[in-house]
């Protein structure tokens, strides 16, 4: 039996494309399309409005009405709208998979406490080679200690409302937890002036934002006569909205608790 799927943020341009694969997957049925109250596009066709022709799925703003036990979310909107998304999904007893970026802390904190009632995904980057990407970092940032010095280059599309990434800020969450570091102590976002040494608990943060880039990031290690550079470049939104798809099929069997794109892929 297909998995119901309700996409949030559905006339946008990661929406669009989650509808059009969703459209093409057997296993996969789009029963829910949500966007803004003020969005133009409301009272249309999701299917017509992704290129897809017709799916008797009409764009509405109520979340509430769309989302139930039998159903997972995939939402890519805004981080308030997603955190209130959350609180519904939880009330309604929905599955819901949240690739939105941008959390507080306190949002992340009041989400990982709303998901242990429901089945709830919460990843900055669902990409498979990201995640995959991810699990290599751990691995290195072990091996490698102190000896070689962290350093992350994210570089994304001039739309990008928030920086630096949140795929820039888990890698550098795991290798903080790698090596044994606070993460908030040991950041470093920006660098001007008279900085002083680079320290052993530093793990760098740089941003780059231009043009159409859809997301690059580079975690490098940097040592004394060598230096080894981890790369994933993103070449279309695809790769995030197949990430996305997978991980709602993988969802829908689950019993309630928080999930990562690990758990997805058995990482």
């Amino acid at each position: 039996m297909a998995t119901n799927i309700v996409i949030c943020g559905a006339a946008g341009r990661m929406g669009k494309l989650l509808v059009r694969l969703i459209h093409e997957h057997p296993d996969a049925q789009l029963v829910g399309a949500i966007e803004a109250a003020d969005h133009p596009a409301l009272g249309r066709d999701a299917g017509e409005e992704a290129g897809v022709g017709s799916l008797g799925v009409p764009l509405t703003s109520d979340y509430a009405a769309a989302a139930n036990v039998d159903t997972v979310t995939l939402d890519f909107t805004l981080a308030d709208v997603a955190m209130a998304h959350l609180r519904t999904a939880v009330e309604k007893g929905a599955a819901i998979a949240i690739g939105t970026t941008g959390l507080s802390a306190q949002q992340r904190a009041e989400a990982e406490q709303l998901a242990l009632q429901s089945r709830v995904i919460i990843a900055p980057n669902m990409s498979v080679g990201v995640n995959v990407l991810m699990k290599v970092v751990a691995d290195v940032a072990k091996i490698l200690g102190d000896d070689f010095d962290p350093e992350i280059v994210e570089m994304h599309h001039r739309f990008k409302i928030d920086a630096p990434s949140g795929t820039a800020l888990a890698l550098g969450r795991i290798i903080a937890e790698a090596q044994g570091k606070d993460f908030e102590q040991s950041a470093r976002l920006s660098r001007q002036g008279i900085t002083g040494q680079r320290t052993d608990e530093e793990i760098g943060i740089m941003t780059l934002r231009g043009g159409d880039a859809v997301g690059d990031h580079t975690v490098y290690f940097v040592g004394f006569g060598e230096r080894l550079e981890l790369t994933h470049r993103s070449q279309s939104r695809e790769c995030l909205a197949r990430g996305a798809v997978r991980a709602a099929l993988w969802l829908a069997d689950q019993p309630n608790g928080l999930y990562s794109m690990k758990d997805v892929l058995g990482l």
